[in-house]
């Protein structure tokens, strides 16, 4: 539980619900919902946030007004169907971020980000790589030997390689010049396709390398890179999204705080509301 302070003498938000004295345990009415101390009490610890820290009243009237607007978030979803009532504050804000996101991230809009930032989207070559790691040169150079004769570098990969990806028979992905070390980087891009390496060495252990497949330098195409730009702005416009979904929600639920029944001095954006 919060630890209590010195309460406020009067009770504070009384004339927004017409002079009705609330519940001890009421500490905000939304919309005509009463929100309950118990209610701010979980969010917190959901939030993980101790509540025997001793946080000092402004930290405390932060979280409450984030607590309240989240409340809002959820309230809005709900009544707009995008969320069941049992949903939570995070499916919630989701929801309505989809909604709020997808009319602006039009197809205009990505196209003038691709164009804006094109260097962005060059890929150099890649090749994909195979590789074989072993500890010691003589079993380097029996994978070698199995190779010539035929065997699978995929089978030689899975049976004698040490690395993490030898489950997968060794494959690495495609990779640039950049994603290798330099030291690597022009053996294996003078590798044609299928064709597999001497023995490199390194501190390490030994390396075989394979060439599965080579791809050359391109740009790739917006309608490939759409899916990613998007991603990008949604990351970067969220957080103006949710201030203006909070904005909205403010003015579509009356909210009163009833100061007075909070365990600290309440000194959030709401006070001169809960106090008129």
């Amino acid at each position: 539980m919060i630890r209590k302070s010195l309460l406020l003498g009067t009770v504070l938000g009384l004339a927004a619900c017409g002079g009705e004295i609330p519940p001890p345990d009421v500490v905000a009415r939304m919309g005509g919902a009463e929100i309950e101390l118990a209610a701010f009490e979980r969010y917190l610890e959901e939030s993980s946030i101790d509540l025997d820290a001793g946080l000092g009243d402004r930290v405390l009237s932060r979280l409450f007004d984030e607590f309240l607007d989240e409340t809002l978030l959820l309230q809005a979803a709900v009544d707009e169907g995008l969320v069941d009532a049992g949903g939570t504050r995070r499916e919630a804000l989701e929801a309505l971020l989809d909604v709020q996101l997808e009319a602006e991230l039009t197809d205009e809009r990505v196209l003038l980000y691709y164009r804006a930032h094109s260097d962005r989207f060059d890929r150099p070559e890649r090749v994909r790589l195979s590789q074989i790691l072993v500890e010691d040169r003589a079993t380097a150079e029996q994978a070698l030997q199995e190779l010539a004769s035929g065997v699978p570098f995929e089978e030689v990969a899975r049976r004698l390689s040490t690395e993490p990806a030898a489950e997968r028979g060794g494959d690495q992905g495609f990779l640039g010049r950049d994603d290798l070390p330099p030291a690597f980087a022009d053996t294996i891009f003078e590798l044609e396709v299928g064709e597999s390496s001497e023995i490199v060495a390194a501190d390490y252990g030994f390396h075989v390398f394979q060439v599965t497949e080579r791809r050359s330098a391109e740009l790739v195409p917006v309608r490939e890179a759409a899916d990613e730009i998007r991603g990008l702005l949604r990351r970067t416009e969220s957080q103006e999204a949710r201030e203006r979904l909070v904005e909205e929600a403010r003015g579509r639920y009356n909210t009163s705080v009833y100061a007075s029944n909070l365990p600290f001095d309440y000194q959030g954006i709401r006070t001169q509301q809960a106090r008129d």
